[in-house]
């Protein structure tokens, strides 16, 4: 029963945290809202502040991992049971595709106004600013590496276990690091630093009825999936040599 407490906490603090991020992305984005053209600095606030919400909720039944790049580190760190991971990461890959698809719903008025189809791509799934896989993969390895490194010190030391009891001033430092990675390195490849956070989104926009909404630009979705979670293993490896 613990456990599946804990999935469905999972799934509910990823719901959040997409319907909030992909929600800033859709105001500052789509064509007629308020929010419109109001920049990087609202969008990254609006990230931070969804992961705040998304960890608030989840944390006391499943320690509000929210992200398989967190679960990998953990796991590798020896923090979290690894017969747990497969659990996790459904539930955090539905909670993404859900999150994603209520945003939609709620801003289904500026999808149908809006044209362009790599606007309405991006207020659902992450891309490069410039092409260059590479570097692209580098963006997200790093941004990953830095945001893991840092939860790792930032958290208490029972952070990503079933029995977890995170407060607001446990989610907040989460929170703020997001918030300086976004600042500080989201404006290559938008910061996915979470495979659900992009492959859930990005599966609701291939399957969500959006008139004119091209491609899922499927060929770019490995990055944001595989470099994560590699930079994750380099920040658990890392934080372990330095205990």
């Amino acid at each position: 029963m613990q456990e599946l407490t804990a999935y469905i906490a999972e799934f509910v603090g990823t719901t959040l945290l997409l319907l909030f991020g992909c929600g800033v992305n859709a105001n500052t984005s789509l064509k007629g809202t308020y929010g419109k053209s109001s920049g990087w600095i609202v969008i990254s606030f609006g990230w931070a502040m969804a992961v705040f919400i998304g960890v608030f909720v989840a944390a006391p039944a499943s320690g509000a991992h929210l992200n398989p790049a967190v679960t990998l580190a953990l796991t590798i760190t020896g923090k979290f049971d690894p017969a747990l991971i497969p659990g996790y990461i459904i539930a955090q890959l539905l909670g993404g595709i859900l999150g994603a698809t209520l945003a939609w719903m709620h801003y289904r008025p500026h999808y149908r106004a809006e044209e362009d189809q790599a606007t309405i791509l991006g207020t659902f799934a992450t891309g490069p600013a410039i092409k260059d896989t590479p570097s692209n993969f580098m963006s997200e390895f790093l941004g990953t590496f830095a945001f893991l490194i840092a939860v790792l010190y930032l958290t208490a030391p029972n952070f990503g276990t079933p029995e977890g009891k995170l407060g607001s001033l446990d989610a907040l430092p989460v929170a703020l690091v997001v918030l300086a990675v976004g600042l500080s390195l989201g404006g290559t490849t938008g910061y996915a630093i979470n495979p659900a956070r992009d492959l859930g989104p990005r599966i609701a926009h291939a399957i969500l009825p959006i008139p004119g909404k091209g491609s899922s630009n499927w060929s770019y979705a490995w990055i944001p999936i595989v470099a994560p979670l590699g930079g994750a293993a380099l920040a658990a490896f890392v934080w372990m040599t330095l205990q």
